[in-house]
């Protein structure tokens, strides 16, 4: 079984930025679909990005398209997810996952959650 963790999210002014990091053990998420969710109070967990286990394919959700960039660290082997002009409704807990594949539609199959990092953008 795969287990997933997420670092790196806090509190940050609107406009600012935050990295948040995906890590796995006791496998590495090398050649893994990775994808990455959130869930605001009073809603639905939603999907936000992903990335393809080989081909770099990545997808994001409309709302945080031109914001946020995922992208793999090899040397550390986790699977990053750069947030860069947070607004307000971006607050949410966020989720990394292992994916059966990351496609182009929102709507992506998992195999491990994340216990999930808060991500609060208030001023």
């Amino acid at each position: 079984q795969l287990q997933l963790m997420e670092s790196g999210g806090g509190l940050v002014q609107p406009g600012g930025s935050l990295r948040l990091s995906c890590a796995a053990s006791p496998l590495t998420l090398d050649y893994h679909p990775v994808g990455w969710f959130r869930q605001a109070p009073g809603k639905d967990r939603e999907e936000v990005s992903c990335i393809s286990g080989s081909t770099g394919f990545a997808n994001y959700a409309d709302s945080v398209k031109g914001r946020f960039t995922i992208s793999r660290d090899s040397a550390k082997s986790t699977v990053d997810l750069q947030m860069d002009s947070l607004k307000p409704e971006d607050t949410a807990v966020y989720y990394c996952a292992s994916l059966m594949e990351c496609t182009d539609v929102l709507h992506w199959s998992v195999n491990f959650w994340g216990q999930g990092t808060q991500v609060t953008v208030s001023s």
